[in-house]
């Protein structure tokens, strides 16, 4: 099994940015229950539920077009983290007890610190057009 430090989640988390391209966004929403239902069952990423629902929030109003202030690497970086979770091949692969999510729950964590200052942005103006 591979050290899990902050510097191979970094590298992990890029990787899936860099190959996430914005055809990818259909595929990440089209899983958007897989993907939630993984962060309401299992053990570390549930602390991230209320983030992921955020994150699809965020990717359904730029995928509409009704957001954009967001330069695409920010969309990427919530993409990559997201598919990550969905993916059984990872890290720690899901299957191993216990352990097998902190990965997960690690590449979330480095997205959602990544992105802080564009989410904090895009909240504001979500709560504007309530």
């Amino acid at each position: 099994m591979s050290k899990i430090d902050k510097e191979t989640i970094r590298k992990e988390h890029k990787k899936r940015q860099d190959d996430f391209e914005e055809e990818d966004i259909d595929d990440v929403l089209e899983d958007e229950d897989a993907i939630k239902s993984k962060f309401e069952n299992k053990g570390k990423l549930q602390r991230y539920l209320d983030d992921a629902v955020i994150l699809f929030s965020l990717l359904k109003d730029y995928a509409k077009g009704n957001y954009r202030e967001v330069p695409f690497n920010v969309i990427a970086a919530i993409g990559g983290a997201l598919l990550y979770v969905l993916s059984p091949i990872d890290l720690i692969p899901d299957f191993i007890p216990i352990i097998g999510y902190l990965d997960d729950a690690a590449v979330v964590a480095f997205c959602l610190n990544l992105i802080e200052k564009d989410l904090i942005t895009y909240k504001l103006w979500k709560k504007k057009k309530v």
